[in-house]
């Protein structure tokens, strides 16, 4: 990227860029078909058509009904409405620290912004579930025994959830791989055993895919796919339009048949316009001839292997976690207590653009995670020259590092669950506010 004075910027951060800034063939289909005809979904076109049709081939199972829609939070506050109808139920159950969208309706379901200072109060319909994190998470792997199903334990609590349901759960809710949560890879099994609970409850579920769909994560088309699972409904958008806002909800005939018979039209001007959907078109041939799948794979791998290293070096790096294009760096301000650097991490990501010319961001509970996921074009080339400006960071960070200021409010406690050894320490829950114990670093 370039600034309005011409410096360079490396981007590793813009999931909506996907196939990379002003492709080209992007470009090109969108101008041609601006040329031609832009109007509403009203008149039936080719490329809504071929649009549909593409989505629903590279869907598995019976996911083949699609609704097209302006935006992640439009595609989200669609799924609950088709949820609700399919199931007669309201209620919801949605993951800590996640974030599905700005719409009302699915601010209802995201903690990550109705438990920010100021936020509305979670309605008593949405249940939240712990967010299977098992570094920093409720269930962390270093308070238990080496083997035990961690996975298992976050999934009781979604079922204690579903039992506690006083009308029946409509849905559950999750992203493939929590983003705004912290770059959150969910343990082995975990998706599989909840998709069982909350079907059984007679629920349906559904993954937002608005964030780690088409191939970022290397393995898979989908982020939901190396779980082992087929959500009834499925919610893609962002990197669907490279930039162009277009998203859509994907279902099975069933669900839209139920959303049909309440003789309530489904109508969206501008969702599925001629124009919106040449520019999806051209996103996934560009995917497929680019095979930019595989290098998400392939570079994703290398940059994923070469961020682990520097937990080597640096006792800032907490935890490294990711697949394919989507890495979550954890800083923290103390290894065996895992207390988080957030202060440490938003003066990488400051530097990181200021000296370095790289953008990060940070996110997670604590903003204490460095997130990447750059457009799928990223290099391995580019994945050095972000290696190189992060581990000046942390070098120059780690010198200037003073005494960590005493606080009281950390008092270490020991872990209570039956499962746990009870021996490992971990910091004792206070307030989101009062939780930056991150070493005091000098104004960058």
């Amino acid at each position: 990227m370039y600034d309005e004075q011409g410096a360079r910027y490396l981007d590793c951060i813009n999931n909506v860029a996907h196939v990379g800034h002003c492709h080209p063939k992007v470009v090109e289909a969108g101008t041609r078909q601006l040329a031609t005809l832009s109007t509403n979904n009203r008149f039936l076109h080719d490329e809504l058509v071929q649009c549909a049709q593409t989505l629903a081939q590279k869907m598995p199972g019976n996911l083949s009904v699609c609704y097209f829609v302006n935006s992640g939070s439009e595609a989200n506050d669609l799924a609950l409405r088709l949820a609700r109808q399919h199931t007669g139920r309201h209620e919801v159950i949605t993951l800590d620290h996640a974030y599905h969208g700005h719409v009302s309706a699915v601010m209802d379901i995201s903690p990550y912004k109705f438990n920010q200072p100021g936020g509305d109060p979670k309605p008593d319909f949405v249940h939240v579930a712990p967010c299977p994190d098992v570094y920093r998470g409720k269930y962390r792997d270093c308070d238990y025994p080496e083997g035990t199903d961690l996975g298992q334990l976050y999934v009781d609590e979604v079922q204690h959830l579903i039992d506690r349901s006083p009308t029946g759960v409509a849905a559950f809710i999750a992203e493939s791989l929590q983003s705004c949560g912290g770059q959150i890879i969910p343990p082995i099994g975990y998706f599989q055993k909840v998709y069982d609970a909350v079907r059984k409850a007679g629920g349906v579920t559904i993954a937002d895919e608005v964030q780690v769909g088409f191939g970022r994560i290397g393995t898979h088309y989908w982020a939901f796919e190396p779980h082992g699972i087929i959500p009834d409904i499925v919610t893609v958008a962002k990197p669907m339009g490279n930039g162009h806002p277009v998203g859509a909800v994907v279902t099975t005939p069933e669900i839209a048949e139920s959303f049909a018979a309440t003789g309530v039209c489904y109508f969206n001007t501008y969702g599925g316009n001629p124009v919106s959907c040449a520019i999806a078109n051209a996103v996934m041939r560009v995917i497929d001839e680019e095979r930019l799948q595989e290098n998400a794979l392939r570079v994703g791998h290398y940059l994923l292997e070469q961020s682990k290293a520097l937990a080597y070096e640096y006792q800032l790096v907490g935890d490294v976690r990711g697949t394919g294009l989507f890495v979550g760096i954890e800083l923290v301000a103390d290894r065996q207590r895992r207390l988080p650097a957030t202060r440490a991490a938003k003066a990488v990501v400051e530097r990181m653009k200021t000296v370095h010319r790289i953008l990060v961001s940070s996110d997670g509970p604590d903003d204490n995670v460095v997130k990447l996921k750059p457009p799928m074009v990223f290099t391995a080339e580019n994945a050095d020259e972000f290696l190189y400006g992060f581990r000046e960071c942390l070098t120059y960070l780690e010198q200037q590092q003073t005494n960590v200021a005493p606080d009281v409010a950390n008092t270490p406690v020991r872990v209570t669950h039956p499962l746990a050894t009870g021996g490992i320490l971990q910091p004792s829950p206070i307030n989101r506010s009062q939780r930056d114990t991150s070493t005091l670093i000098k104004s960058i």
